[in-house]
């Protein structure tokens, strides 16, 4: 890896206190500069890093530590890949060339790893609830001094969660500043009414030119003192009486509303931020900001692939792509985003939902088929599960696409509006188990736990590419009509040619694999051909291990369990998922209630969160890899014949 090098003014700040003590304002520019230089570095080389996001908030993130009295001043970080400029600011440059790698620096803000990370953060719209959370426990403590300080994009601000915050934080009377970062991207382009609100505040001249006034007048707040509170009046009063349209909607909720500013102009942004300091209660600041700014190939290009490049050449902006030596099998969600086109060709009442995800779960093809068919609905996984429960009760299909670690924030969505209600609802989870560099926020290792123990809920998990194919087949039959979760994981496949004719799968019908005498593996999911190969290798030790593949944890297939605990007294249970409550978990349920008595060992995401590394290497270290099958089945069988010797 380079030798990475910052700077000289950037190389010199190892903590937001030399930003502040040995910097004038007028070195901003100049810092910001060199920060931004070196997150393009250091992201064209080691490509696993989020891109676009974090450049666009440069400046903002430079003002912020500036203006405020970090750490004991509480700033929160929305989603968390805008906070790349943040990290370097506060003791990790250094240590930013490891950023999502295997023991290295989290990609996200993470409280175990810095002071300055004051909210661990990587699922969107939860930095206003914590930061009034914050403000006021500060109010409670006695700590009325201290500032709090939530960053959020415009995408996170769809969300439910946002406007709860939003709600609350308005009759607080705390020292809130909401820093409202406005690009109209999350990752794919914003959708919905706040979009089109922000844009119209943006583009107003009537507002501008009022905008103009009243910063002329906040910029004397600071010289007004114990006065700044009726100073503040006024501003609001100038903006209300003059554009009652534009600021109705964070004004209603009692925030006081400034901007729209531009994002880019660090030493304006930091003297605003000074003077807001002195405005007591909740304050919304609305900062226009470019996705990729500074970066002309991203500024210019597709943002939603600029959101996360991987490596490139940042000097040409050419994406460095290594070329197969042969033909690669697909990645599950394009296999998912081809196949839901074909069903829907042949069944009209099949629709597609996503919360602001149809690039990552490649919904994007529906869209771009049957654009009347496909619904972006913004980041509103639990709108996206009860939308979708409406379509149900219409007699559509839909495919409610929600990757496994956000669907955990509409639970009680599926539950109580789906399953309840036995509505046929299809939910297609990407990104199922460990999915790498993300890490703990985005390990998708719960979802066969919690949907098992849902009513109504039917639970499976496709071997390859083929299965799933199939499984999304025969989900939207008439006969099969019920609640389903198929869950996936991230990355591609093992079927070159995988678009196989569509085949009826009976429910809860697993299949034996290969055949054995010594040990029976059960799997589910794609792990099933890491089973495999651990079973070749068995065999060549003179172990025989039948491999299962049971794709349903829910229902089981009992029939196939009681050939199991007939046959064999030796069983290890592997899913790419949480060991409580999962496949496994259901295999021992089985054998108690039928009586049956044999050693059972479950592997899987054991009893911890994750951090983040490559799958493999995560795979490895949660011991359900390959060596891992292989690891255990030796130590089952090995002592399985040493008490038969000895006996």
């Amino acid at each position: 890896m380079p030798d990475f090098k910052p700077g000289p003014l950037l190389s010199q700040i190892d903590s937001p206190l030399d930003l502040r003590s040995k910097f004038q304002e007028e070195d901003l520019p100049q810092i910001s500069q060199e920060l931004r230089d070196y997150i393009i570095d250091v992201v064209s080389h080691i490509g696993n890093s989020h891109f676009g996001a974090s450049l666009g908030v440069v400046e903002l993130s430079v003002a912020l530590h500036y203006a405020f009295n970090t750490p004991n001043d509480q700033l929160v970080w929305d989603v968390g890949h805008q906070a790349y400029g943040h990290k370097i600011l506060t003791g990790r440059r250094d240590a930013f060339p490891t950023n999502r790698t295997y023991k290295g620096l989290s990609g996200f803000p993470k409280r175990s790893e810095s002071e300055y990370d004051t909210f661990g953060v990587g699922h969107s719209s939860t930095s206003i609830s914590a930061a009034v959370g914050m403000a006021v426990a500060n109010k409670y403590l006695g700590k009325e001094d201290l500032q709090h300080i939530a960053v959020i994009g415009d995408g996170a601000m769809t969300a439910g969660l946002a406007f709860e915050g939003l709600n609350h934080g308005g009759v607080t009377n705390s020292n809130l500043l909401v820093v409202l970062n406005d690009n109209c991207m999350s990752i794919d382009p914003n959708v919905g009414a706040l979009k089109e609100y922000l844009t119209d505040i943006t583009t107003s001249h009537t507002y501008n030119k009022v905008k103009d006034e009243v910063w002329n007048l906040l910029g004397k707040v600071s010289k007004f003192g114990p006065n700044a509170q009726a100073i503040a009046q006024k501003i609001s009063d100038s903006i209300k009486g003059s554009l009652l349209k534009q600021s109705n909607l964070f004004e209603s909720l009692n925030f006081r509303y400034f901007g729209p500013v531009d994002g880019h102009d660090v030493i304006n942004l930091t003297r605003i931020m000074k003077d807001l300091k002195d405005i007591p209660g909740p304050k919304i600041l609305h900062c226009v900001t470019v996705k990729g700014k500074g970066y002309k190939h991203s500024e210019e290009g597709n943002a939603t692939v600029w959101h996360a490049p991987g490596v490139f050449n940042k000097d040409t902006g050419e994406i460095i792509k290594i070329a197969p030596k042969s033909p690669q099998p697909p990645k599950y969600q394009d296999v998912f985003g081809h196949s839901i086109v074909e069903l829907a060709e042949r069944n009209d009442k099949i629709v597609g939902v996503t919360p602001a995800m149809p690039s990552g779960c490649s919904l994007n093809i529906m869209m771009k088929a049957m654009p009347d068919r496909a619904f972006d609905v913004g980041i509103a996984e639990q709108h996206a599960v009860t939308f979708s429960a409406g379509l149900a009760t219409q007699g559509l299909i839909p495919y409610c696409n929600i990757y496994s670690s956000f669907m955990q924030r509409a639970y009680d969505q599926v539950i109580h509006d789906v399953a309840l209600q036995k509505l046929h609802v299809i939910f297609c989870l990407d990104r199922g188990g460990l999915v790498g560099a993300d890490g703990a926020t985005h390990h998708g290792a719960y979802d066969l736990a919690y949907m098992r123990c849902i009513p109504n809920m039917i639970v499976a998990s496709p071997m390859n590419e083929e299965e799933l194919r199939d499984l999304m087949y025969t989900a939207q039959l008439e006969e099969c009509k019920g609640s389903w979760s198929i869950r996936y994981p991230r990355g591609e496949g093992v079927m070159v040619n995988w678009k196989t004719p569509f085949k009826k799968i009976s429910i809860g019908a697993g299949r034996k694999v290969r055949n054995g005498e010594d040990i029976a593996i059960l799997t589910i999911g794609p792990i099933g051909n890491h089973a495999l190969k651990a079973a070749e290798q068995l065999a060549e030790q003179g172990i025989s291990a039948a491999v299962y593949d049971m794709r349903f944890a829910k229902p089981i297939d009992e029939i196939l369990l009681h050939e199991v605990f007939t046959k064999f007294k030796k069983v290890i249970t592997v899913e790419d998922g949480c060991i409580q409550g999962g496949m496994g978990s259901a295999v021992i349920e089985f054998m108690a209630d039928n009586g049956y008595s044999a050693q059972v060992r479950r592997l899987g995401v054991p009893d911890r969160f994750v951090d983040h590394g490559t799958q493999a290497e995560l795979y490895a270290e949660c011991e359900y890899d390959q060596t891992a099958m292989v690891k255990h089945a030796q130590e089952m069988v090995q002592k399985h014949k040493s008490i038969s010797i000895a006996g």
